[in-house]
């Protein structure tokens, strides 16, 4: 059983000389302060075994300073992992289309942006769609027809011409709109 009376005297004790050494020891108050504070929050949750250490202080001095220098390179990773990243690879520039197809897939509802994307872009069938996401088949077939016509929508400049047959989008000419990117053919719409 943990003495919260025998911890606190502890604390009182060594708190502002542990800090000040910690300090010392990584440079910087603020960093000492945070890692001082996770050592005595350990060293309470195993109070009843640190407490019959020949110097308690020194397990909570060694602890606090092994967290600093593992926040520290953790941080170090981090940032040089995120310059790797961003030096190593060329991103080509994006297109318009690309970047008017994308603009648009974020203006539709989410449900019919999921399998516009399963569909066009990833290559699945309504039936694989179906499978995939549990989505019952008719509501795939739905979402993509709507998905479509919102897409049109947002993607020609100027109201969009339906087809008398279906419904649907019509382009004015063949590859005319960066909604035919979606499916990689120019003027196929994809099967619903």
């Amino acid at each position: 059983m943990r003495d919260a009376g025998d911890f606190d005297a502890f604390y009182a004790t060594s708190s502002r000389r542990v800090l000040a050494h910690v300090a010392m020891m990584v440079g910087g108050a603020a960093e000492a302060e945070d890692s001082v504070a996770e050592a005595y929050l350990r060293a309470w949750n195993r109070w009843h075994k640190i407490s019959r250490y020949e110097n308690p202080e020194a397990w909570v001095r060694q602890v606090a300073y092994r967290h600093a220098v593992s926040t520290w390179r953790k941080a170090v990773n981090r940032l040089q992992a995120h310059r790797r990243d961003t030096t190593d690879g060329h991103v080509a520039a994006l297109g318009p289309d690309h970047v008017a197809i994308v603009a648009a897939l974020r203006r539709i509802p989410a449900g019919q942006r999921r399998v516009v994307v399963l569909h066009h872009l990833v290559g699945l069938s309504v039936a694989e769609i179906h499978q995939e996401t549990g989505i019952p088949s008719g509501t795939v077939s739905t979402w993509l027809a709507r998905g479509r016509r919102a897409l049109a929508d947002h993607l020609t400049d100027g109201p969009p011409a339906f087809s008398e047959k279906d419904g649907s989008p019509a382009l004015s000419e063949k590859g005319g709109s960066p909604a035919s990117k979606l499916s990689g053919k120019d003027g196929d719409r994809g099967d619903a």
